[in-house]
Parts: structure tokens; sequence; C-alpha cells
């Protein structure tokens, strides 16, 4: 889950899904924020931790790597992305096809979903290297409500299968920052330490005002959702491909020419073997 959090592509949400957790994943955060019983809450926080210990681990992993490589070989590691986004598709389809079977009106929340990626991706105000500049030795008023907002939406994109929150972060031209932040206060530089204290406040923010709005709509409403997701993850490839020209140096978009076909193969390859394992895991219990 921390690795795809980590890249834009697909959410961390989305590995839950395709592994078979992410109702329990859910079920427990709201556990968490809700007036539950103290034995929920005990059950819900050891499911957490066990996966809060793999996604710090992978996180911190995927980090160390990723800011060094990243603008170097965006079109490669987009490529990527590419491939975890469209082999996860039809994978969310299969699993939800008595959800979304016979209520195709409901495509219309799809095409929702396509636009608002778009419409953030278009209209953000750092794309193509203009607008806001992030400067970490310049905080000021308005950087720190860019930033703490941007953590209560990429914490959100993070938890519900479909974009990832880093699509979101690369769409807002914070993508770099927060990595590369992330890897110097690793390092022992806490010089970036103010800008990750208003990240990470921003994410906390997101998580209790959208949790339980997210569960009682895949309780109430689980059709429309899953076409709504379809319709992210479909617009977070228009996000991925403009990406290159949110970076610090802007670069032109992904074309057919610096598309690579090898590393979208190992993106979707990524994909498919998370699925087979989860089916040889549900094997095992049985």
């Amino acid at each position: 889950m921390a690795l795809a959090d980590s890249v834009p592509g697909v959410s961390g949400g989305t590995i839950a899904f395709i592994l078979g957790f992410y109702d329990e994943f859910i079920g427990s955060l709201n556990t968490l924020v809700s007036k539950s019983s103290r034995e929920d809450k005990g059950q819900a926080l050891q499911f957490l931790l066990k996966i809060g210990i793999g996604w710090a681990l992978g996180m911190i992993l995927s980090v160390l790597f990723l800011s060094s490589i990243f603008e170097e070989h965006i079109y490669s590691i987009s490529s990527v992305f590419i491939g975890f986004i469209l082999f996860s598709i039809p994978l969310i389809i299969k699993a939800e096809k008595e959800t979304i079977k016979n209520k195709y009106l409901n495509i219309v929340w799809t095409v929702t979903g396509i636009l608002i990626v778009v419409a953030i991706t278009v209209f953000n105000p750092v794309s193509g290297g203009g607008g806001m500049e992030i400067s970490l030795s310049h905080l000021n008023i308005g950087l720190i409500l860019y930033v703490f907002i941007a953590g209560m939406i990429a914490i959100s994109a993070m938890v519900l299968p479909g974009i990832s929150g880093s699509t979101l972060l690369l769409i807002f031209g914070l993508y770099t920052t927060i990595i590369s932040s992330i890897k110097e206060v690793l390092t022992f530089n806490f010089s970036a330490l103010p800008i990750l204290i208003v990240f990470g406040l921003g994410v906390i923010a997101g998580i209790l005002s959208t949790i339980k709005l997210i569960r009682h709509f895949l309780e109430t409403a689980r059709s429309q959702m899953i076409y709504l997701i379809l319709g992210l993850m479909i617009g977070s490839i228009y996000a991925v491909v403009m990406g290159p020209t949110t970076l610090e140096t802007a670069q032109a978009p992904m074309s057919f020419s610096t598309f690579n076909l090898v590393w979208f193969i190992i993106g979707g390859a990524v994909i498919i073997g998370l699925e087979q394992f989860s089916k040889l895991m549900e094997k095992k219990q049985k």
C-alpha cells in the first residue's frame, strides 16, 4: 500500500481492494474515529497497526529510492504508473461485477470522476511551472494553507480506491517537494520538517473529515462509488501524462515517443502478481 501511495498511479486503497481487505481497512479507520466500544477500538487498532508497520517500512524504502530517480526518469516511472492504473481497472470491475451490473446509468459517475481529475490537472495553480512558487525556505500563509489543503485531499484519495494521493500531489506541484522533504528528515536534516508538519496536519484533518463519508457512501451507494472510482482512475491517466509539466524544471507531457512499453508491462505485472498473491492467500485460509 505504501509503495502505491508513494507513487502517482493507483492508491494504497486500490491495493487493499485488490488484496481483499479494503472494507475491513475502512471499517477499522471508521471505528477509531467513531464512538465505538473499547473492545472494537482495540481490534481496529490491532488491525491498523499491522498495516501501519508495513506501510511505514514501505514508505521509507520507497522515498529513499524514488526521490533520487523521479525527475531524471520521469517518463519511465510514469509508464509504470499507467501500467498500474490500466491493469487495476479490470480487476476492480471483476471484483465488483455484481455491484455495477445492470446499473449502467451510473456511468455518469464515471464521467464525473474523469472530469474531476482532468479539471484539477488543468486548473491547478502550479501546472506548467507557473503560479505559486513552492519554496521550503520561504513559508507564507498562502503556501501553508495550500500544503494543508493538499494534504487533506491527498489522504482522501489514498484511502479511496482510484486516483493516488501522490497523483494529486503531482498535479498540485507538491510531489517532489514532499518526497524530498521526507527523505531529508529521514537523513536527519530537519530543515524541511515545518512543511511536513503542515502536510501531516492536513492528512489528519482529511482522515477525520472524510473516512465517515467514504464508509457511508460505500454502504449506501456502493454502485455509484465504484463507477466514480473507475472514473477517477481513468482520469488519473491524463494526470500522469501531464505530470512532467508540474516538476520543478517543467518537462513536456508524456507522448508516444517518451512512453516506455517495457516499464508499462512491469507495472501491469506487479498488479497481476498482487491479485494472484491474494488468491493464493485466500486458498491457504480456506
